[in-house]
C-alpha cells in the first residue's frame, strides 16, 4: 500500500510512498524544519563565505549518512538484495521525498539514484536560489558508506529544476574522503594567504623600488653651473643604469659645466663595477661639455682607485665637497667672498 494515513488525536498524517509526499494536518510536514535549514545554512554561508559552507554541508551529509547506513546494516541486515526498496521506503515516510536506485552493478558496486523533491532541493527553491544539492546527495554517499563498508562517493549528473523532474547522482566506489576534501581545501586557503602574501611584498618591495631610484641618484645644484652626485653604497647593474640616465639627462636642464661626483658615501672596498661606472660617468659628461670632478676621496679610496684597472687618475680628486666646490669655482673664474 502506497498511501497510508493516520490521525493521532485531532492532527492528521497522511504518507504517500509513490511520491515522498509527507503531509502533517495538510501541510508539508518538513517544512518548518527547511525553513530553519535554510536559516542555518544562509548563517554558516554569511560567516564562511560560499565554498566553506559547501564543504561543510557535504561533509556533515555524509557522515550522518555513515551513521544512518551502520544503524540499518545492523537493524535488518541490509544488503544489495533489499537496498533498493530499504532506501525507498526508509526516506520516503521521514520526509526526505522520493529516492529510488534505478541501477545498481553488484560486482563493481556502482549505483544510481533518482531523488526528487527533497528537503534540501525544496530548502533551495524557498528563495528561488537555484542552488544544487550537496548535503543530501552527500548522505546517501555516506548510507552506502556505511552499509557496504567501502568508501563511496558520488558525482550529481542532472540536478532537479523546472526542466528535470528529479536529480541523477552515480554513486561509486573512491579513495575521495571528506577528509582528504576538507585538507584540500586547508592547502587551498593556504595557498591563497600566501599569494596574498607574495603580492603585498612585491607591492611594498616595488615602491621601495621606486624610493631607492628616487633617493639614490639625486642630482643637486649646489651653485650656477655647478651640479653635485652623492654616490652611496655599492651598485648593481640596475642601480648603474638609474646613475647613469638620471645624471645625463639632468645635466643640460642645470646648464652644468662642473659635475662633482661625491664618493663619501661609497663603500670603502670599490668595487671593479663601481670603478667602471665612475669612468664611464665622467667620459659620458666629457662628451657633453661638462668637467667631472671626484670629490670625498679618503685615502682609502684613492689606495683602491689608483690599484683600479680604471684610469680614474684623469679626473681631478679631492678631498672634501667644499674643496670640489672651491675648485670649480676657481676654475670658472669665480669666488665666494
Amino acid at each position: 500500500m502506497m498511501k497510508k494515513q493516520l490521525t493521532v488525536g485531532d492532527v492528521e498524517l497522511k504518507w504517500d510512498l509513490e511520491t515522498g509526499e509527507v503531509l502533517f494536518d495538510g501541510g508539508d510536514v518538513v517544512f518548518f524544519w527547511v525553513s530553519a535549514m535554510e536559516t542555518f545554512f544562509d548563517s554558516i554561508r554569511e560567516i564562511a563565505g560560499t565554498e566553506a559552507t559547501n564543504l561543510v554541508l557535504e561533509t556533515t551529509g555524509f557522515r550522518q549518512g555513515i551513521v544512518v547506513g551502520e544503524g540499518f546494516l545492523h537493524m535488518k541486515n541490509i544488503n544489495t538484495s533489499n537496498v533498493v526498496e530499504w532506501l525507498a521506503n526508509t526516506y520516503a515516510p521521514a520526509g526526505w521525498g522520493k529516492v529510488k536506485i534505478v541501477k545498481m552493478d553488484e560486482e563493481t558496486k556502482h549505483f544510481t539514484l533518482h531523488i526528487q523533491d527533497d528537503w534540501e532541493y525544496k530548502m533551495n527553491q524557498l528563495k528561488q536560489k537555484g542552488q544544487e544539492g550537496i548535503f543530501v546527495p552527500s548522505h546517501y554517499a555516506g548510507v552506502l558508506t556505511g552499509l557496504f563498508g567501502t568508501n563511496f562517493w558520488y558525482k550529481t549528473i542532472q540536478s532537479q529544476n523546472e526542466e528535470n523532474p528529479y536529480s541523477i547522482v552515480e554513486y561509486y566506489p573512491s579513495d575521495i574522503t571528506v577528509q582528504s576534501n576538507i585538507h584540500e581545501m586547508s592547502r587551498k586557503q593556504e595557498a591563497a594567504k600566501i599569494r596574498e602574501l607574495e603580492r603585498m611584498v612585491d607591492e611594498k618591495t616595488m615602491m621601495l623600488q621606486n624610493l631607492v631610484k628616487e633617493i639614490s641618484s639625486p642630482i643637486i645644484p649646489v651653485l650656477e653651473n655647478i651640479v653635485v652626485v652623492p654616490m652611496i653604497g655599492s651598485y648593481d647593474e640596475d642601480r648603474s643604469e638609474d646613475l647613469m640616465y638620471n645624471t645625463l639627462s639632468e645635466l643640460p636642464r642645470h646648464q652644468a659645466q662642473y659635475l662633482l661626483l661625491d664618493l663619501t658615501g661609497l663603500h670603502k672596498h670599490i668595487s671593479e663595477h663601481t670603478a667602471m661606472l665612475i669612468d664611464k660617468l665622467g667620459a659620458s659628461a666629457r662628451l657633453l661639455g661638462i668637467e667631472t670632478i671626484l670629490v670625498g676621496v679618503s685615502p682609502e679610496l684613492a689606495m683602491v682607485i689608483t690599484q683600479s684597472d680604471n684610469n680614474l687618475n684623469k679626473f681631478e680628486c679631492l678631498q672634501s665637497l667644499q674643496h670640489g666646490i672651491y675648485y670649480a669655482l676657481g676654475k670658472s673664474g669665480r669666488t665666494i667672498s
